[in-house]
């Protein structure tokens, strides 16, 4: 997949697991940090968003760096998910 699409796919999605009605997926910016400030996302998210990945895209992150590093902001997910689909396919 293409990463621009994988971008708002996951801004879409991010939205309907965490239910954050407020926001469409143009209110978030893709470089933003989706923890503390950014989105301002909490353990509780983390956890939805680790969901997310196993769900959505087959992708286990057990590693707690990995984890940090993967769910920066929805850029470092969508690259997270794009080296597992190469590293995988």
């Amino acid at each position: 997949m293409e990463k621009t699409a994988l971008v708002e796919q996951l801004k879409a999605q991010i939205i309907e697991a965490l239910l954050l009605e407020d926001l469409t997926p143009g209110d978030i910016d893709p470089a933003a940090p989706l923890f503390v400030e950014g989105l301002g996302l909490d353990s509780i998210d983390a956890l939805e968003l680790i969901l997310l990945l196993e769900k959505q895209y087959g992708i286990r992150v057990e590693d707690p760096k990995e984890r940090r590093d993967a769910l920066q902001s929805v850029n470092a997910m969508a690259d997270y998910i794009l080296s597992h689909e190469k590293s995988e396919g």
